[in-house]
């Protein structure tokens, strides 16, 4: 396989975009939220938006579901500003990264009350929302309104790391990387552009095995051929994660469980779960009837289960129908557990 290495940054910038729209217009994946390329519909802002914050961390296999379920229920801006705060969270059990879900509905309700309805169609201004980043803002500006704008998610920063031959470890990498692509955004197709970069690394400058010879930007590409390609990009050695332990109770009467709901602030916020008292580095002398593993994003948690004939006298919650625990919205940590549960019962 040749690979070609003298062609300028300006001769590679020069039809960078072509070949890859190009591509695009054939192989473009098939998702609920994307306008497909040469429809000549116009986005939806409130769509977009949703798709983007549902998928941050969240493939896009588990987000298609979701989506379609609160596009239905709500399935304008407006109607999602106006609803109830643990309905929404209810609805995102199982997303995981739960302040994505109390930021969704704080931006919503600042769409409406500050922005009359409308997202806002600049970046400057869509960072100005709740919850909303960098990479949120640049890919709705792009993908809803057509603006210029850098948009770089994982798939993006693999593929232009290896195109350009950045070295540089991450999280450093970033700005080359951005650096990189900035002149390479065509004042066009800006939307069609960011998600073209993004499915192309989803589906041929994939981590491992990817797919060079399927790829229009091979002939230029710096890192086409090298044995060590899915080193790029280059990543920081891993941090060992801290272990964590906490315990659950189960309380049962009547065919009813007992379920609080966690503080808003902190892990899991907002969403309904079992009672419990807080994790800590030291693990539980008490015998537990069932336990799982749990990994966050900072720290790994082992959670055991165990008895308890009645709720705290002081403590607010609810009695909750173990024969509907599937619309209570339990966070994927404790649907483990009360899965765990029911099967020891069952």
């Amino acid at each position: 396989m040749s690979v070609q290495t003298s062609a300028s940054d300006d001769d590679m910038a020069s039809d960078f975009a072509p070949r890859l729209l190009a591509w695009y217009d054939r192989a473009a994946r098939v998702l609920p939220w994307r306008i497909a390329p040469g429809s000549g519909e116009t986005p939806d802002p409130y769509r977009v938006w949703l798709a983007e914050v549902m998928l941050q961390q969240t493939t896009v296999a588990t987000v298609a579901g979701y989506f379609a379920r609160f596009t239905e229920r709500w399935p304008t801006v407006a109607d999602l500003a106006a609803a109830e705060d643990a309905d929404v969270m209810a609805a995102w059990a199982g997303l995981g990264y739960y302040a994505r879900a109390r930021n969704l509905l704080a931006c919503a309700r600042a769409v409406v009350a500050d922005h009359g309805g409308y997202f806002p169609d600049s970046e400057a201004a869509l960072r100005q929302l709740p919850g909303i980043g960098d990479y949120t803002a640049a890919s709705v500006a792009a993908i809803a309104f057509g603006r210029s704008a850098v948009v770089v998610d994982a798939n993006v920063e693999r593929l232009i790391a290896r195109h350009r031959l950045i070295e540089t470890p991450l999280p450093s990498a970033k700005r080359a990387v951005r650096a990189a692509l900035a002149p390479l955004v065509p004042a066009g197709r800006p939307g069609d552009f960011a998600q073209a970069l993004m499915d192309l690394g989803a589906t041929v400058c994939t981590p491992r095995n990817p797919a060079c010879a399927a790829c229009p930007l091979m002939a230029d590409c710096r890192a086409c051929g090298r044995s060590d390609i899915e080193r790029l990009p280059v990543k920081p050695p891993k941090k060992a994660r801290p272990q964590r332990h906490g315990l659950a109770h189960w309380i049962e009467r009547g065919g009813r469980i007992w379920l609080v709901r966690r503080p808003d602030k902190g892990m899991l916020g907002g969403m309904r779960a079992l009672p419990g008292g807080d994790w800590t580095d030291v693990r539980p002398t008490e015998s537990s009837i069932a336990e799982v593993d749990h990994g966050f994003t900072h720290f790994d948690l082992t959670l055991r289960l165990v008895l308890r004939e009645s709720p705290d006298a002081a403590a607010e919650g609810e009695w909750w129908p173990i024969s509907a625990l599937d619309a209570a919205g339990l966070p994927t940590l404790y649907r483990k557990l009360t899965d765990k549960m029911l099967e020891r019962d069952g």
